[in-house]
Order: structure tokens, then C-alpha cells, then sequence
């Protein structure tokens, strides 16, 4: 007996550049996926509350509503996946749309493979959650254990990262997908070299080109939000011409 196909994921895809919706849609759609396209955060924001897609990609800068207050009002209702989308390239816009609790973050011009490697990544790290909820919920002892190194804390199955910054303070550091698992391979194995490339391939499937100031970028973007709770984080180090490695402190 023939069992029925798995729908394909829908995405919502929010800007008011029409050249984007329109080749960004046939990009996703000749990879399988499901489209719904809006042109202005006010629409697509009634519309993703009544009807959920499995992802969002949001644009910031938009007319009627912004990305950002739709995030703010959807977070109201719903936890669906957000990418933001967007030419606003500031680590500040970054900051403040993780801490509101967009999963990702790409800056306009990208690359069309890399949205949809991040969107594949959101979704199967979306899929994983739910699966520790479910499994958690059914027997409590069978979620997956967060990874314990040192002063970190990360939390795979919930994507979640803690860093204990001493004096009693515990803070929560919000990650990208991406920023997540390359901390993640580094913390796999504390004290060993992780070269560029192996970083990549962790964080990108291989089909996906991205160049070393890359990693080097999303290195300095992880150390940055590590010192904003504990100033003399040092823990990911760099090892000139070779690599970084994760060293438990």
C-alpha cells in the first residue's frame, strides 16, 4: 500500500521588493517548497496568525508595518520560525530582532542557496525541539542532555545557550542557527583545533560556497555576544593560519 508523501514545508515570504518575492519564490519553489508571498507587514501579519506557515522570511524595513513590530505582534500569538531578511547590516537590528525571537538573521545582497540552506537548517532545528518537547512530555528522562563544558551550557534540542559569567550571573546568549552550530562542533571536543573548512561543513551542506571570512565573521559576531555578559570571555581561541578551538574554563 502507498503511503502518502509528507506535504512540503510552506514559507512566508514578507518584502515589499516585488524582484525579490519573484526570485526568491521560484527559487524556493523549484526546491520544493510552498510559497505565500505579502508585500506589507500589516497584511502578511493577519494572514500568518490565521493561517501558519512552517516558516517566516521577513523583511524589516517595510511599508505600513515594519519586520520588526510583526515579529513583536506575531511572538503574541504564535512561535513560528522567522528569518529576517534584510539591508539593514547592524549588530544592533541583530541584537534586538534575536532577543524579540527571530531564529535567524541574512543580510540583503545574499546568496538564494544560502536562504535556503539557513530555512532548511531553521526547520530541521524547529523539527528537533518539538521532538524533545514531545519526547519530554511522554517520558521525561528521554530529552537530549545539554552539552556541559566549563562555564557554557548549550541546550540542542531547545536551542538555547547559557554562559556563566561568575558573581552569580547566568546569562542567556542568543544565537543564530548558524552561530549555533559552530559553537556547538567547537564544544564537541574542547582543546582541539576545528580548521575553517571543518567549520564550514558544519554549518553549511556542501553544496553551499561561503569563504573563510565567513567563519572568521561569525567567530567575531559569537565572541561579542559572549562578552556582553562576561566581559573577559576568552574561551573560543584563535590559533593563527590553523583554526579555533573551543578551551574549557
Amino acid at each position: 500500500m502507498d503511503t502518502a508523501a509528507p506535504p512540503s514545508p510552506t514559507i512566508a515570504l514578507v518584502d515589499d521588493d516585488r524582484n525579490i518575492l519573484t526570485s526568491v519564490s521560484i527559487a524556493l519553489q523549484a526546491e520544493g517548497f510552498a510559497l505565500r508571498l505579502y508585500s506589507d507587514g500589516d497584511t502578511a501579519l493577519k494572514a500568518l496568525i490565521e493561517n501558519q506557515p512552517d516558516l517566516v522570511v521577513l523583511d524589516i524595513k517595510m511599508p505600513r508595518m515594519d519586520g520588526m513590530e510583526v515579529l513583536k505582534r506575531l511572538r503574541e500569538k504564535s512561535q513560528v520560525p522567522v528569518i529576517f531578511l534584510t539591508s539593514k547590516d547592524t549588530e544592533i537590528d541583530e541584537a534586538l530582532g534575536l532577543a524579540m525571537g527571530a531564529d535567524d538573521y541574512i543580510g540583503k545582497p545574499f546568496s538564494q542557496r544560502l536562504l535556503i540552506e539557513r530555512i532548511r537548517a531553521v526547520l530541521r532545528r524547529t523539527a528537533n525541539r518539538r521532538a524533545a518537547a514531545a519526547a519530554d512530555t511522554a517520558e521525561p528522562d528521554m530529552g537530549a542532555d545539554p552539552i556541559v563544558r566549563g562555564r557554557l551550557t548549550m541546550d540542542p534540542a531547545r536551542h538555547r545557550v547559557f554562559w556563566d559569567g561568575g558573581d552569580g550571573r547566568r546569562g542567556d546568549v542568543a544565537l543564530t542557527v548558524t552561530e549555533f552550530m559552530i559553537l556547538e562542533t567547537l564544544a564537541a571536543r574542547p582543546g582541539f583545533v576545528k580548521s575553517r573548512d571543518q567549520l564550514m561543513d558544519a554549518a553549511y551542506s556542501h553544496d553551499v560556497y561561503v569563504d573563510d571570512r565567513t567563519i572568521d565573521s561569525h567567530i567575531k559576531r559569537l565572541r561579542k555576544k559572549f562578552r556582553a555578559v562576561d566581559h573577559q570571555f576568552k574561551a573560543i581561541e584563535t590559533l593563527y593560519g590553523v583554526g579555533y578551538r573551543f578551551n574549557e574554563e
